[in-house]
């Protein structure tokens, strides 16, 4: 594994994109907030220590072992995907707009009309309700298509977000699972 980033990797990796793991014929692609400094000095999705979507994405049955973000263009070959709802780096999700998750959400929309996954997951209830327009949505799946795919919202798997343990995500990301045809 590579060193971890430095202080001025990290400040330097602010204007730095983190590329899509897209793919036609997807079953799933998981939508990130946006990327985080971390991830985007190492260049590879959900990659900070403490992150937990790799933890969740294998005890949940996706995978049958745990990743690393270095494997994370592998994914297709399991017929999974990752992109971001917002590309733009930040430290922390709490510092776009809601203007940006709105706009994000058309270009996710556009990007999804193109590969057509059979569904798309959300990870943030709270940049889900801000970008899409619906405040009062839930975790689990939703009413409205995107692009003719499926939606689900699970919680953001960010070590900082303390309301979401990994045995919930873990239950959580289980349940998508089960609804997918990533059987």
């Amino acid at each position: 594994m590579p060193t971890p980033p430095t202080r001025e990797d990290l400040d330097a990796a602010r204007n730095r994109l983190v590329p899509d793991v897209p793919a036609p014929g997807l079953g799933l692609v998981f939508v990130g907030i946006n990327p985080g400094l971390y991830s985007a000095a190492v260049g590879h999705h959900f990659a900070r220590p403490g992150n937990r979507f790799w933890k969740a994405l294998h005890a949940s049955g996706f995978t049958d072992h745990e990743w690393s973000p270095f494997d994370d263009q592998d994914l297709p070959s399991v017929g999974l995907g990752i992109t971001n709802l917002v590309d733009r780096t930040t430290a922390s999700a709490a510092e776009l707009t809601a203007d940006e998750l709105r706009t994000g959400r058309g270009a996710l929309e556009a990007k999804m009309a193109r590969f057509r996954p059979d569904i798309v997951a959300i990870l943030g209830i709270t940049a889900y309700r801000t970008g899409f327009d619906h405040v009062k949505a839930e975790l689990g799946p939703q009413a409205d298509a995107l692009a003719e795919s499926a939606v689900w919202v699970l919680p953001n798997p960010s070590g900082l977000n303390a309301h979401h343990q990994l045995d919930d995500l873990t239950r959580r990301f289980a349940g998508l699972r089960a609804a997918s045809r990533m059987r």
